[in-house]
Parts: C-alpha cells; structure tokens; sequence
C-alpha cells in the first residue's frame, strides 16, 4: 500500500518536479522536459512571464526564456491543439495529423463555412507563401476595425488560423511571441500522408501512453483529459498494457487502485517504504500538467483550483492569475501576483496558504526560495508584499530585497 504521498511524489518525478535542479540548464533540456510532459501549453497572459517560460522554469530553474523560441526554430518542437494549443516534439506530428486532416471535426478551432467562403482569398494567401516565405498575420494590413474576439480577427489572420488547423501551414518561429507560419509541405517535404499517417485509434493509443507516462501514476480517468480525448475503454486498454508490461497496479490510500507506469518502476521501493522525498518547492503556471486537469489536482493533492482571470472582477476569490505554490510534494497555496518589468519588482498581491497548513521554518524557507528565485529568473530585485497570512514572513510583511548572486 504506497501512502498518498508517496503517490504525490511519483506523480511529481514523472513530471520532473519531485526534486531542485541539481544543474544549470542547458538549451537540449527544452527539448527532454517537453518530451517528458509529452506537451507544454500555450498562454499568452503576460502579467507574469507567460505559461510556457514558466513551466519550464519550474523545472530547469534559471534559463534564458530565449531557448523555447530556439528550439521551435530549429525544428525541435511544433505547435499544434494537443491539450489545448501546445507546444509538443515534432517528431509527434503523426500523432496529431488525423485532427488536421478531418479540421472540420476540431469545433470552434475551425470555421468550415469561412474557408469554403473565402477559397479564392486564402488560395492566394498560399501563393503568397509559397512565393514570399514564412508570414505572420500582421504582416497584412487590418481590412476594418473590430472590438475583441475571434470573429473580429483581420481576415487573414483567421483565414492563418484556418490553414494551421486543416494542417496546410505550420508554425516555424515566434517573433514577440507571434506566430510565423510556413507551408506544411516545406517545413515537413518528406512527409507522406498515405505512407506516414496513423489512423485516429492508432495515434490516440500512443497519446493515451503518453499520458500514462507522463502522470506517472495514475487513475484510468484522468487519461484521456491530457491530450483532450474521449474516455477509452479502459479495460481493454490496461489489460493490454498490462500484458505488455507497460503498467502495473498499486495500491494507493484513501485513491484505492491506482496505476503506475514501469518507468518508474525504479523508484517504487522507496515509495514504498516512505524514503521517497519531494524536496522542490516552486511557483507553478495554471496551465501546468500538475494541476491543468482540475478534478485530478483535487484527487491528487486535495487541491482546489480554478483560474479566475475569466471571472468578473467581482466575483474573484482569489485574484486575476492565481499561480499554485509547490512546496515537498504538496501544493500548500496559491499567490496572485504581478510583474513590473520597468521597476524590476514583483508585487504579490496575496498569498494564500491551504486550511490546514502550518507556518513552519521549512515551509517559509522554502516559498521563500521558490518565490526569490522566481522574481529573480524575470528580473526583479525587490518583492513587493501585499496580504498574506498573519503567521507568514513576520519580518517582511512589506516585501524584501532579492539577493541577486
């Protein structure tokens, strides 16, 4: 019987947040970390550094934002609707290409009359690629002003988004986090649909391995939410990874029968007998794989959480971008916070910490820590502290100098 937070801990070495890096990181780490969770998503919220820099950070610790832009450029990554939009190895693109080539299937991602609309246009949009090279959608001019949203978008930026989805165009770089599209039959010209194209069932397979892996540890539901999928059958499915010694069963307190993953086979016996020790703390993205899943996060951890920046100001608990605090194996609170890029500080609006959890020395230390280093990695020399639980950093109840060695 593994205890629940010897389950925690499995859970969080597959996602490579169980321990502090023990190494600067290098620019092939982008690459290893995104692999590791099959996909990274996609935010452009900038109140802070944007969701993708930061869940890398939260496990590679300091390094140049610079290197995901890198690696996309290079071809290392790609961009498509996995979890939501994500970035994700391009040696995965057979995996996604039956959504691109049934776009019609992909909702409101794609607007079938649009494109039948405005064939003649977006024909000519091809030609201009072909012939030009890589676009952006700003790089046309605006036909008329709109308010906000998607049916406001220029029309060749949704006539972009269109092409991207059906797979006819491919994201190669980002300028200022925009996106710079190429044709498909460029980007990949040894790709054969009829040779290299897996079925639907086929690819869902290896992405519901994906997900397997990548949790670690885990209950058959929480599956298929990773790469946004059907739930399986999963009876059918385990037995066969079963048989093929892929998974095994584990009994978890208070969660009943779980599934682990034999990657991480190794690291069983320590969990078992409790030596299996989270010793990370770290400030984490609501699109993090840990807690983008809401009802696994409270399964998992007895977390609570919804992102609020969509909720009227009014009716927000907790704050606009509320990101969870890591702290040993256990999320502990969540902080709603802002970066001042101009006045190099970071000002904490509030931070919260979960009913039950007690101020101790090491849990100070080690939000302490976790929030210094992330201030740090985005530039800021000063904490500036709003509300925060009375037992909670007494001596700096209005922030503090960063050490910046």
């Amino acid at each position: 019987m593994l205890s629940l937070h010897a389950a925690r801990c499995l859970h969080l070495a597959a996602q490579g947040l169980l321990k502090k890096p023990r190494r600067r990181a290098q620019p092939d780490d982008i690459l290893r970390t995104i692999r590791q969770m099959s996909l990274l998503q996609i935010d452009t919220i900038n109140i802070v550094a944007r969701s993708p820099y930061l869940v890398l950070f939260s496990r590679l610790g300091n390094y140049p934002p610079s290197w995901l832009d890198e690696a996309l450029s290079r071809g290392e990554l790609m961009e498509y609707w996995a979890h939501e939009a994500c970035f994700l190895p391009r040696s995965d693109f057979s995996l996604v290409r039956h959504r691109m080539l049934a776009p019609e299937n992909m909702g409101w991602k794609y607007r079938q009359t649009w494109m039948e609309e405005n064939v003649e246009e977006i024909e000519q949009l091809m030609a201009h690629i072909h012939e030009q090279g890589p676009v952006r959608s700003a790089d046309f001019a605006r036909s008329g002003k709109g308010s906000s949203g998607w049916w406001e978008w220029k029309p060749h930026k949704r006539h972009l988004e269109g092409l991207f989805t059906a797979g006819k165009v491919m994201v190669v770089e980002r300028r200022n986090f925009q996106r710079v599209y190429d044709l498909t039959s460029r980007v990949l010209p040894e790709w054969d649909d009829t040779r290299d194209a897996l079925s639907q069932e086929a690819a869902e397979e290896v992405m519901l391995l994906n997900s397997a892996r990548s949790l670690g540890i885990f209950r058959p539901q929480w599956l298929a939410d990773y790469y946004r999928l059907r739930q399986p059958k999963s009876a059918a499915l385990l037995a066969r990874w079963q048989e093929q010694k892929q998974i095994v069963p584990v009994e978890v307190e208070t969660l009943g029968q779980l599934w682990l993953h034999t990657d991480l086979l190794p690291l069983l016996p320590a969990a078992q007998e409790g030596k299996l020790n989270a010793t990370h703390s770290a400030v984490l993205s609501p699109f993090d794989p840990v807690v983008w899943d809401r009802k696994r996060a409270e399964q998992l951890f007895n977390f609570s959480y919804r992102l609020e920046c969509y909720t009227p100001a009014p009716k927000r608990k907790y704050g606009y971008f509320v990101l969870p605090l890591l702290h040993r194996g256990r999320l502990v609170g969540r902080m709603d916070c802002k970066m001042h890029r101009k006045e190099g500080v970071l000002e904490i609006i509030s931070l919260w910490l979960e009913a039950g959890e007690s101020v101790s020395r090491t849990l100070e230390n080690g939000l302490q820590s976790a929030i210094d280093d992330f201030a740090r990695w985005q530039g800021a020399t000063r904490i500036q502290a709003g509300f925060m639980p009375e037992s909670l950093f007494t001596h700096k109840r209005s922030g503090w100098e960063i050490d910046v060695a």
